[in-house]
């Protein structure tokens, strides 16, 4: 600043001199400013910044003195801000001159060269630490985000990656940012190595690892590309191992990461500290249990002589904090303190109880739902608003949520309400999922190649719950015409309608010799009545009518109906049938999940029967199926059906009600309907009245899916037959298969794949490896 009284200049003071300009002003040395009285302030050279944000942060108004003090004070405040490259102040005639060079803004920012990233996600993440659109310039935001990118590919593997930022001027004060990534090549796990381990072999352990050494599926999983995160997961999963088999101490004392020097390949060495294996001495519990001692000591999982485990523990813990749960006490806590014994090597473990307060349930929210009204997913809640808070009663509530089958994902969470000790809110979060299934079935065979059927429904229509089905086929073989709807709240206390209109026609297919045309047209309507959380009982009626139109080349069972039925004698020709089926069923749920379960039972009766009309006949339809996870990733699956019907009052079962086995749904690695009973002269299928069919799965994570359900591969084991109403059930006369399969849950409906191996495939069975079906659930 310049000497005279009437006027002074300030250099250009950098953002890197401020601290010495400060202490030069306030050392009294050459760079104090004669005080004057400010007549008026100007400010020059902004033009993004409004005047009014600069006066906010000078320390001085008009008529004050301008001092040594009030200098300092302004340029630190006004650099503070961030907005300017330059700033100085002048002084003209007892106006106060504000002269300032503002930062740069950024007007874009790109990137070239990535390919393991979406350019989306990383403008984004990028923006969040102050580099994107509209944002100040700031050289050391850059290079933070330059190095943040480096760690991003460096956990991803990409130790090779070489980042070249490019910032350029444009008009207007802008610039634009280009980030220019050279990837290299990812590096590989080349060896893994597990010092310290005697009870336990490598591979034993090396199992228990997300991260592998390259194989099979790697490249898909990519388990061979090295993550900080999935090590610091595999650690905790070697040490819970060691714990599940009594190695109460067990630990894992370092880690060491190497890679070569042409960062290619990665070596991960482990050091464990195994400790001695104990046994449980003794169990207790402890604290306030409300004199349910004995009840709880029965959720008790770990035994006295058996080995330790620390899943036993954990399940112990939340087996007894769920069980108070149930009485309200939503923030038990259960606390496990060992005693150990190193001489004899067990350990004694005391279950602390401390149930807390007893609380009320504040709130049910409802969170997720772009689509589904609340009222839909409000009705299937069994816990409610200001009554006390049932950990029973809340998974039920979940669990009939995901048996909608509307969602991909729901979950549940119950925090403390804000300001309260004894209230929480449980809170319902839901995934939704496309709920328009257009379902494609088909089958590749040596003789018919690939043959297709369709349909396409909308569960919950529009967010009502409401479901509609429009099936369209107009195949060669099958022709249908069809329109559902179903209600599954028809009245507020959860009684369900359902109605369905039809138009079918059929003939055999191409492989068949024997000729014929079934045209069956009718409708039905049904209503469901719950009676308890997951048993309904249906009832029904409907009106069908049937025509059957044979020829001379026509199978026996056809002909023999048609001449029944009013039809010719040698039944070539037509005869009708009018049917009033009247049907009572029953159903019981309860799966944790519709379309992907992994425990719970799903059973399902059915009673058709038709005495009023012309068919005079019932057939009664029991399925049954059962889940239970065998591990954190397997789950075995079973489900069996026996089918039965039979004419009333001497009349024949009418062979438009038969069933038909094999293809996928029933025997995988036959042709659909082929099995059981040929006709004589052309040895077409022809079905039968009875059936029975046995399915056995186990079903696998993905490789690398993690533990996403929608995304599944399994084997299977598949049984059974069709027999005539005269016949007896004989096993021996079964077929089975066996092969793997691939289910996934797409957007557009569920999918699965089989690939089928018959295993007692007799002369004439029509085989038929390769099934895919779009629309089914099991």
């Amino acid at each position: 600043m310049k000497s005279q009284p009437d006027r002074f200049a300030l250099p250009f003071i950098r953002r890197s001199l401020i601290g010495a300009a400060v202490l030069a002003m306030c050392a009294g040395q050459a760079l104090a400013v004669n005080p004057f009285v400010v007549k008026d302030i100007r400010v020059e050279g902004i033009q993004r910044t409004e005047a009014g944000t600069v006066f906010s942060y000078l320390p001085v108004r008009v008529g004050e003195t301008f001092d040594d003090g009030k200098a300092t004070a302004a340029i630190k405040a006004l650099y503070a801000t961030g907005f300017f490259k330059d700033i100085r102040l002048e002084e003209e005639n007892g106006v106060l001159v504000v002269l300032v060079e503002e930062r740069p803004a950024i007007s874009t920012v790109d990137f070239t060269g990535t390919k393991e990233f979406e350019k989306d996600m990383l403008v984004k993440a990028l923006k969040e630490i102050g580099v994107g659109e509209t944002k100040i310039f700031d050289k050391a935001s850059v290079d933070r985000a330059e190095q943040e990118l480096k760690r991003q590919y460096l956990s991803h593997g990409l130790y090779g990656v070489k980042i070249t930022t490019t910032v350029t001027p444009i008009e207007r004060n802008r610039v634009t940012i280009m980030f220019n990534v050279d990837e290299g090549d990812v590096a590989k796990i080349k060896g893994i190595n597990i010092v310290g381990n005697k009870s336990f072999s490598d591979k034993q352990l090396r199992e228990q690892l997300q991260l592998s050494t390259s194989g099979w599926f790697t490249w898909y999983s990519k388990a061979d590309q090295y993550s900080k995160q999935k090590l610091t997961g595999d650690l905790e999963t070697i040490k819970s191992w060691y714990l599940n088999h009594g190695y109460l101490e067990a630990t894992v004392e370092s880690t060491q990461v190497s890679i070569t020097p042409d960062k290619k390949d990665i070596y991960l060495t482990i050091n464990i500290t195994e400790g001695e294996k104990y046994t449980v001495k003794s169990v207790k519990l402890e604290g306030e249990m409300f004199g349910r001692e004995a009840e709880l000591e029965k959720l008790i999982l770990l035994q006295p002589g058996k080995t330790y485990s620390g899943d036993l523990q954990e399940a112990t813990n939340k087996l007894i904090a769920d069980r108070l749960g149930t009485f309200g006490y939503a923030f038990a806590n259960v606390t496990a303190n060992p005693e150990i014994d190193r001489d004899k090597r067990e350990v004694a473990f005391t279950f602390f109880v401390d149930p807390g307060k007893r609380a009320y349930v504040r709130h049910m929210n409802i969170s997720g739902n772009t689509v589904t009204r609340d009222e839909v997913i409000r009705r299937e809640f069994r816990q409610f608003e200001s009554s006390w808070y049932d950990a029973n009663r809340v998974k039920l509530s979940r669990d009939r949520v995901d048996r909608l089958g509307y969602f991909k994902e729901v979950k549940v969470e119950t925090p403390e309400s804000p300001g309260t000790s004894d209230q929480v809110d449980v809170n319902i979060v839901v995934e939704e999922k496309p709920t328009g299934n257009f379902m494609i079935g088909g089958a590749f065979s040596q003789a018919e190649k690939f043959t297709f059927t369709a349909s396409v429904s909308q569960a919950n229509f529009a967010g009502s719950g409401n479901t509609i089905g429009l099936e369209l086929n107009t195949s060669k073989y099958n022709r249908t015409i069809a329109f559902s709807q179903t209600n599954p709240y028809f009245t507020d206390d959860g009684i369900s309608r359902a109605f369905q209109l039809y138009l079918r026609t059929s003939r055999p297919p191409a492989l068949n010799i024997g000729s014929y045309t079934v045209r069956q047209t009718g409708g039905n309507m049904t209503f469901g009545v719950p009676f308890s959380e997951s048993d309904t009982v249906y009832f029904g009626a409907g009106l069908e009518r049937t025509q059957i139109e044979t020829d001379e080349s026509s199978p026996v069972l056809y002909r023999t109906f048609v001449e029944q039925n009013g039809g010719p004698v040698g039944g070539v020709g037509k005869a009708v049938t009018n049917a009033i089926p009247l049907t009572v069923a029953w159903g019981r749920d309860t799966r944790d999940s519709a379309v992907t379960p992994t425990r719970g039972r799903f059973q399902r009766a059915n009673l058709e029967i038709d005495a009023l009309g012309d068919a005079k006949y019932y057939r009664m339809v029991y399925e049954h199926q059962w889940y239970r996870p065998l591990t954190r990733w397997m789950t075995l699956a079973l489900r069996g059906e026996f089918d039965y019907g039979k004419g009333i009052g001497g009349n024949n079962y009418p062979v438009f009600k038969n069933f038909y086995a094999g293809g996928i749904g029933s025997v995988r690695g036959y042709e659909s309907s082929s099995l059981g009973v040929v006709d004589p002269t052309y040895y077409d299928a022809i079905g039968g009245s009875k059936r029975l069919i046995g399915n056995a799965e186990l079903q696998f994570p993905f490789p690398g899916s993690g533990t996403d359900r929608s995304l599944r591969w399994f084997t299977f084991l598949d049984g059974g037959q069709v027999f005539q109403e005269d016949a007896k059930i004989r096993p021996s006369e079964f077929r089975y298969s066996a092969g793997i399969g691939l289910s996934w849950i797409s957007p557009v409906g569920p999918l699965k794949l089989s690939y089928a191996k018959p295993l007692n495939a007799l002369p004439g069975d029509r085989l038929e490896r390769f099934q895919f079906q779009m629309g089914t659930g099991f």
